[in-house]
């Protein structure tokens, strides 16, 4: 069995100050984090996404923008030489849903690769490629990597990858559910909350982890100065909960009395899924049930050993499940998302 993490002091002084630091999907939930702490740390941070992605979350002016297209080995070359030698990457661009499994692989998985040969080619990183992939990779094996999704598998054959590109020196970080500010899909819970119903599913007890957006944030830029080269780290904040904990914290800061608890089979939720994945694809769009995240939220252990994630990396997370629901909703309050 696989337990929580041992806790070591935090060291604060994460040895970037006056780096340059390349952030690829610094656009999202995790990435805008990953931006602000890097500049808080006073690294030059320079902040890759796609032309149509929104700056909302990325208004600092120290922030140097850049445009890579990571289906484009040839331009992402002539990108990144123009952009001249980065001390570290943190590589967070990728997809969580598709509308086709190849989209995962292309996305997640060449993208990844192109990102770090170009890298190599060019000699544009002098320092670590951190990249973040999931604890999806392992499925509810304990012991290798046995994924049961194309989001999993393709985070998979991701990481599989990076072993094949010579004098990289890399690490992955598997985190598990990340909530938090700017995060949307653990908010469909919380405004499902405020209206009155709780949705689960599967009558059979599950295991759950959690980690908060900003502390994955705070061990990448941990992890372009710590731990062991090529290896990966499981990052979560300590905790082991039920399928009723994170709703029932919701519910609690939400300060909604009375909340109606909705517990479907299996059978009905693989059935809703296959549903909607259906017909989202059929119009060629992504939807957030279908069957890959029917296999998410079917499994039923989500535990992981992150004792070395302590003791190697470094890592202690600030944030346990209640502190980082309370922070969660009052952020959800205060941009009027409920």
């Amino acid at each position: 069995m696989f337990f929580t993490a041992v806790a070591l002091p935090y060291f604060c002084t994460m040895k970037i100050n006056g780096k340059r630091i390349l952030v690829t999907g610094a656009s999202g939930f995790i990435g805008s984090f990953v931006v602000e702490q890097a500049l808080s740390a006073g690294a030059e941070v320079w902040a890759a996404m796609r032309p149509t992605s929104s700056k909302q979350w990325l208004t600092d002016e120290r922030i140097h923008f850049i445009t890579l297209d990571l289906s484009n080995p040839s331009s992402l070359r002539e990108s990144l030489q123009a952009a001249g030698v980065f001390d570290g990457v943190v590589h967070l661009a990728g997809v969580t849903k598709a509308a086709r499994m190849q989209d995962f692989y292309r996305i997640n998985c060449d993208g990844t690769r192109h990102l770090a040969e170009a890298l190599t080619e060019t000699k544009t990183l002098r320092g670590r490629f951190v990249f973040v992939s999931s604890l999806s990779v392992m499925g509810e094996s304990k012991d290798k990597p046995a994924p049961n999704s194309n989001y999993g598998k393709s985070k998979w054959a991701a990481e599989q990858t990076l072993s094949a590109v010579t004098g990289l020196d890399y690490i992955i970080l598997r985190p598990t559910g990340v909530y938090g500010p700017r995060e949307k899909d653990y908010f469909l819970m919380a405004k499902s909350i405020k209206q009155g119903i709780d949705f689960a599913v599967g009558y059979k007890p599950q295991v759950i982890t959690f980690v908060y957006g900003k502390d994955v944030a705070r061990a990448a830029l941990l992890a372009l100065t710590r731990g062991k080269s090529r290896e990966a780290y499981y990052l979560t904040d300590g905790g082991e909960y039920n399928s009723r904990t994170f709703s029932d914290l919701l519910q609690r800061e939400i300060g909604r009395k009375h909340v109606l608890h909705i517990t479907a089979p299996l059978f009905v939720l693989r059935l809703v899924c296959w549903l909607n994945g259906g017909w989202a694809s059929l119009r060629g769009r992504c939807t957030t049930l279908n069957m890959d995240k029917y296999y998410t939220l079917a499994q039923r252990d989500w535990r992981c050993d992150t004792s070395r994630t302590s003791s190697e990396l470094g890592f202690k997370p600030e944030f346990s499940l209640e502190r980082g629901v309370k922070e969660t909703v009052a952020w959800y309050k205060r941009e009027r998302w409920i």
